[in-house]
């Protein structure tokens, strides 16, 4: 039987053209898994804060590429807080690092429990509570606080209060090193908590099993910078920065170097 020429080459065309779409396929494979895409970052504010007190460190973590969540944390109870944050952490696909500022500490410690999507937390001036600690109990394990006579109150009715900071005491409570104007547009938007979430006992805590950084705020007058120190400590934190001139609105007033010691969480393997 004879073949024409030309269907012989039309054949041997095809076969180096699938070959050659292989090769292509098999390489973007091997690129791809040679180039995950980056974690998640989900933050979490503290008492008489809002997600704003995240924005400097927000446009530093979007400026490197990596998508970013800031979860509104409802500051009404450690255990309803951190079921809220669960939701927040669920609906997020892929591995993810969380960082949370003070009070903020104390609820991603309870929501990552047991949570394998969550590869890293990271403390900013922030509690990590054992299992059946408060808040409240951190702040006064070292002598250093004075947040106590700077708070005004508004009862309930349930026989519990909000709590917020007196608007002409917080800049130098909270944010010392902010400058005065900016100072005191957080004042008059902070969010209150409630007094139950500071004295709620803590879960079982994420840091036995993730592993944790820690930055402490050295001139921080809410929580000690001793209890900060002693908490990194004891949680094995894989690295500990310490701001020294930092106030308790360290995310503020440092963004920089808040930014880079999550990059730093999100990229240690």
């Amino acid at each position: 039987m004879r073949v024409r020429i030309s269907t012989v080459v039309a054949l041997a065309a095809a076969v180096v053209l699938t070959g050659t779409a292989s090769v292509v396929a098999s390489t973007s494979a091997v690129a791809g898994a040679h180039t995950p895409a980056k974690p998640t970052v989900v933050l979490v504010h503290g008492a008489f804060a809002d997600s704003t007190s995240w924005s400097g460190v927000i446009e530093r973590l979007q400026q490197r590429g990596y998508p970013v969540v800031a979860a509104a944390n409802p500051l009404r109870g450690l255990s309803s807080d951190a079921a809220y944050l669960r939701t927040v952490i669920d609906s997020v696909p892929g591995p993810i690092v969380l960082a949370g500022h003070s009070y903020g500490g104390a609820v991603m410690t309870n929501a990552a429990a047991g949570d394998r999507d969550v590869k890293a937390l990271v403390y900013i001036a922030a509690f990590a509570p054992d299992k059946g600690e408060s808040a409240l109990e951190l702040s006064g394990k070292f002598p250093g606080s004075t947040l106590g006579d700077t708070l005004a109150t508004a009862p309930l009715g349930d026989g519990t209060a909000d709590l917020t900071i007196r608007q002409d005491l917080f800049r130098q409570q909270f944010a010392a090193d902010v400058p005065k104007k900016q100072a005191a547009l957080m004042a008059v938007t902070q969010r209150p908590i409630r007094d139950a979430a500071l004295s709620e006992g803590s879960g079982e805590p994420a840091w036995k099993t993730i592993p944790s950084w820690f930055l402490v705020a050295g001139a921080d007058r809410n929580i000690p910078v001793a209890a900060q120190r002693w908490m990194a400590g004891r949680a094995g934190s894989r690295a500990t920065v310490e701001i020294r001139k930092a106030s308790h609105a360290v995310g503020v007033s440092n963004p920089r170097p808040v930014a880079d010691l999550i990059i730093r969480a999100a990229t240690t393997r």
